[in-house]
């Protein structure tokens, strides 16, 4: 029944018409969100598939990202938008909040949906057919379970009555997060190369930061909250992925050391950055820090000007 709650919840598919479920079943639903990627990532994979078989994979990617909008209602862009906007424009957890609200979308939600497609066609348009395919089904299942931790760690921000979904999810027991484990990682384990198998930290380090954002900023979470973290800990797994690829391809004789170089490079470069933004937050307080930053995702528009293996 949970399982069903989830399906109905995050996708607009007809399983309602399956059988009605009981209002309280839609608060237990989170640990089943990598499940629910299962199905999300597999449309889009087929849906990539079957239309790279006569159309340039840039535009059966394309048609992907398009599957999945149509298949979710847009429900996690919708969240990223409102993210972008309350904490771009608030500078208080009230004003966030109610910014967040407002079913009206503003500049930091339409600047954050613009940066955030193009980056994610732009990542992967012009890989292997195969390698997309297979970063696809596991970047959707691995970054909705890391996303769906945020419930463990924060409370709900906002009173129940005011949810837009007018639910609050229940925090996981053991068996829920290993299942929900599980869920998330088996499609790893499965479909994707053992080189690629470090950039799974990526979308942990992603949540860590928004984890650190939410919680100084609204001492907790919201539904909006989970679909920004979503899409945002799935493009640092694509990001990641580029980046090793591309380095590989330069060494192609030296995958261990890339692999390390790699990470090693991503937790320095954190590292410095969290005491540069620090001090900055120190100086200029800490509403400066949060403009920065919603910008700094246009940065991975440099990746426009990166080879296409393909032509390599």
């Amino acid at each position: 029944m949970k399982i069903l709650a989830a399906l109905i919840f995050f996708t607009r598919l007809p399983f309602w018409r399956i059988k009605e479920v009981p209002a309280k079943y839609f608060k237990r639903i989170v640990p089943y969100w990598p499940l629910a990627g299962w199905l999300t990532g597999g449309i889009m994979v087929g849906v990539l598939w079957v239309t790279a078989q006569v159309l340039p994979v840039s535009i059966a990617w394309l048609l992907a990202i398009l599957s999945r909008l149509l298949i979710t209602g847009c429900l996690h862009e919708d969240g990223l938008a409102d993210f972008f906007d309350g904490f771009g424009g608030g500078t208080t957890k009230e004003r966030t909040l109610a910014i967040m609200k407002d079913s009206q979308i503003g500049s930091y939600g339409v600047i954050g949906l613009i940066g955030y497609f193009l980056l994610l066609f732009l990542l992967l348009e012009n890989l292997p057919l195969k390698l997309i395919c297979a970063l696809v089904i596991c970047g959707d299942c691995w970054s909705k379970f890391c996303a769906s931790q945020i419930i463990n760690y924060l409370p709900y921000a906002r009173k129940e009555e005011d949810s837009k979904a007018k639910v609050v999810y229940d925090r996981m027991t053991w068996q829920e997060l290993l299942t929900g484990f599980i869920c998330g990682l088996f499609p790893i384990v499965l479909f994707l190369p053992i080189d690629f198998w470090l950039v799974t930290i990526c979308p942990i380090l992603t949540f860590i930061f928004l984890y650190r954002l939410m919680k100084h900023r609204l001492q907790g979470y919201t539904g909006d909250c989970c679909g920004a973290t979503f899409l945002l800990c799935e493009l640092s797994f694509y990001l990641g992925a580029a980046i090793l690829l591309y380095a590989q391809e330069l060494l192609p004789n030296k995958l261990g050391l890339i692999s390390g170089l790699f990470f090693g490079f991503a937790f320095g470069i954190a590292g410095i950055a969290s005491a540069v933004l620090g001090n900055m937050a120190d100086r200029f307080g800490i509403e400066a820090v949060y403009n920065v930053c919603a910008f700094m995702p246009l940065l991975g528009l440099v990746t426009w000007f990166l080879p296409d293996l393909k032509k390599v």
